[in-house]
């Protein structure tokens, strides 16, 4: 049910409820002209009172001139108890205790209906001495005021329903941006380093090596299809990569880029959060290694103790290249986009990351998860 629905129901019996006890205080009209003109009148500003104040409550606001418009659909209700015989107030009291329930806090409404049922009872009993008759009219006022509060909440938790759910959708249209903006950091990131890489190489080898500068274009072209096949993964939201895999990548690439690489892995097997979250970071240290830094040695190793799988890739080289570098001019960690996106991989894996320049120069990337 949507909200508007929702409003237009409880319209709908409100109204009917309104125009039900309208009906039985006409009958003051058999009675005699002027009780029934004094009865027109007051349903009238009971009518007109409740319109407003309900009208308000299904917008989950409050009538302009609150809270007299609640003082004088009181008074509405039980002032022509003075005027009329038999007493008024048990007709127009179930609509006044919606109104309570509604614009009040529970704690003070809940006591003023219970005392509104009392006064309808014990006015009903000293006027026809009839237990079941008073009962009657006494049980109307809560069970009425119940019915019209029932119903406004209704249409307010549908209506906050509606919100939340909406909020709901911008949270998973924010989080997709999300994943495929890392994604495309994190993935193309490397791919697009190691073709300006290898275009470079094959640029100067182009003279005096053309078999070497052919071999360079070749292992260029292979890049650019891994990063196609990247990006058509990011748009399909599958991105499982392998820890092994990723390191192998990784060698080859540095030593290509003359930077001498040694790697050590653990070789135990790994839960797959877990893994890919390594794996994204192995590609990460690479691609700011071969961005950022001078480095001529780099190495990756993983080791597995105590439940926890831990990432170590260390180089020998900070120096940065350019205000887009995760490294500061003095060698401090500025947390841009890639670490930030490795530390949120690493803490919806389970674990965390660090990352620091070393005592001798160089930098460090420090990842621990669960295994």
């Amino acid at each position: 049910m949507t909200s508007s629905s929702a409003q237009r129901l409880a319209r709908v019996l409100i109204t009917a409820v309104s125009v039900a006890y309208t009906f039985i205080g006409l009958l003051y009209f058999a009675v005699s002209p002027r009780n029934g003109l004094l009865a027109t009148g007051a349903i009238l500003g009971v009518v007109a009172t409740h319109s407003l104040n309900m009208r308000a409550g299904l917008r989950d606001e409050r009538p302009p001139l609150f809270p007299l418009t609640l003082v004088l659909q009181a008074v509405a209700t039980y002032l022509p108890d003075l005027l009329l015989p038999g007493g008024w107030s048990g007709v127009a009291a179930p609509m006044l205790a919606g109104t309570v329930l509604v614009a009040l806090p529970l704690r003070f409404a809940g006591p003023i209906v219970g005392l509104m049922t009392l006064y309808s009872t014990s006015g009903v009993l000293a006027v026809s001495a009839n237990t079941v008759v008073a009962l009657f009219y006494g049980l109307t006022v809560p069970v009425t005021g119940g019915m019209i509060y029932a119903l406004v909440r209704l249409v307010r938790v549908t209506y906050e329903l509606e919100r939340a759910r909406a909020g709901l959708a911008e949270a998973a249209v924010l989080k997709e941006r999300l994943r495929i903006s890392r994604d495309l950091h994190d993935g193309l990131g490397r791919s697009l380093t190691a073709i300006a890489l290898k275009g470079d190489l094959a640029r100067r080898l182009v003279g005096r090596d053309p078999e070497a500068a052919g071999a360079e274009v070749g292992e260029l072209v292979e890049v650019a299809r891994e990063a196609v096949q990247d990006v058509r993964r990011v748009a399909r939201g599958y991105r499982e990569l392998s820890l092994a895999g990723e390191t192998d990548r990784a060698v080859a690439l540095l030593e290509s880029a003359g930077v001498a690489c040694q790697a050590h892995l653990a070789g135990v097997p790994l839960p797959r959060r877990s893994e890919e979250a390594l794996a994204w970071a192995v590609r990460e240290a690479v691609t700011n290694l071969l961005r950022h830094s001078d480095a001529t040695t780099c190495t990756i190793s993983t080791s597995v103790r105590d439940g926890t799988a831990r990432l170590l890739v260390v180089n020998d080289g900070t120096t940065a290249n350019g205000p887009s570098s995760d490294m500061g001019v003095n060698g401090s960690v500025r947390r841009g986009g890639g670490l930030t996106g490795l530390a949120e991989r690493a803490a919806q894996a389970g674990g965390t990351l660090e990352a620091a320049p070393t005592g001798t120069g160089g930098f460090r990337l420090v990842v621990e998860v669960p295994a």
